[in-house]
């Protein structure tokens, strides 16, 4: 098949999505129908707001299909209608075998790791926590599992030792387009042997997984040691943001998001999670092996700040405990 005459139907949500479609549009394939996520309610106002996907493809004139249900079978006929020869996934969701079986030239994939490692929904976050030193994008072809079907291509990276999840995350959404046009050119070559992940598993290591983030698992555990902290914080900056919460001398208790840190490995003899400070210049949590300084921070209802800005008129910060 000819590239002026495949026709594909693009699937996305987040801004990472975008620049792949964009991609596709500047290199003129022809994305017949466009789908994402419905519209959802953000913002202190809670006012309605489109995806980043879904506003790029009407800034483009290109139809935007949003379903609650992938099963549904009025959806399924419409999304038969446009006739896709081929069907590209970035950031959406889990697809129905309905859904990914129904082109023939199947539905591929590109997640933000480097396959079969994490798998899951937040590859980018959970690479940098475990403080891995490299990871990249795959594209694969979806089957009935989540992230396991064949891979096509991958592209690797390295990750700085002082990189935030955000920072990799910005440098895969560059590289995103390129790597999406990369598959189609191999897809359309004729050229193309999916490979099993199997292939791609080094002998004796563990498989490493990226669950969903959330409230429970993006809480800091101060009884850590300082490096895991140090990755936890910057994995997650900025977003979600690790957090923490400590309890005010009146005994009110504030949370508080946590964008960077520093570790001073040392030894001493405190016990772990002690809130300590010169209530002027620096603010530090004890942990097993040493100093977690806390650099950029944001307490419940604050913009971010550093220690000293967050010091300035605040005695008795000593008197604050950590939970």
């Amino acid at each position: 098949m000819q590239k002026q005459e495949l026709r594909i139907v693009y699937m996305g949500t987040p801004e990472f999505a975008a620049a792949p479609l964009q991609a596709l549009i500047d290199n003129n394939y022809k994305v017949v129908a466009v789908i994402s996520m419905p519209d959802k309610a953000m913002g202190r106002g809670l006012k309605t707001q489109a995806s980043p996907v879904k506003q790029l493809a009407q800034s483009l004139s290109l139809p935007v299909l949003q379903p609650d249900n992938l099963k549904d079978p009025v959806f399924l006929e419409e999304l038969r209608s446009y006739a896709a020869d081929l069907q590209i996934v970035v950031a959406f969701r889990m697809l129905p075998e309905a859904v990914w079986a129904m082109p023939p030239m199947g539905t591929f994939n590109l997640h933000a790791s480097l396959l079969p490692q994490y798998r899951g929904a937040a590859p980018i976050q959970w690479a940098v926590i475990n403080g891995e030193k490299q990871t990249g994008l795959t594209t694969f072809l979806l089957d009935r599992q989540m992230d396991t079907g064949r891979i096509l291509l991958q592209e690797k990276i390295a990750i700085g030792p002082d990189e935030t999840g955000g920072s990799v995350y910005s440098r895969l959404m560059e590289l995103s387009g390129p790597m999406v046009l990369r598959t189609l050119d191999l897809l359309l070559s004729g050229l193309s042997r999916p490979q099993d992940q199997e292939q791609f598993i080094k002998a004796a290591e563990a498989l490493k997984a990226a669950p969903k983030l959330h409230k429970d698992n993006t809480r800091i555990d101060w009884m850590r040691p300082g490096a895991e902290l140090y990755n936890f914080v910057r994995g997650l900056s900025p977003h979600p943001a690790a957090w923490t919460a400590w309890q005010k001398p009146d005994s009110s208790i504030q949370t508080v998001k946590v964008y960077q840190v520093a570790f001073e490995a040392q030894k001493h003899t405190l016990k772990s999670g002690l809130l300590l400070s010169d209530e002027k210049n620096y603010l530090k949590t004890s942990v097993p092996d040493g100093f977690v300084h806390w650099e950029l921070f944001q307490p419940a209802g604050k913009k971010a700040m550093s220690a000293s800005d967050f010091l300035r008129g605040r005695p008795g910060i000593k008197d604050f405990i950590l939970l």
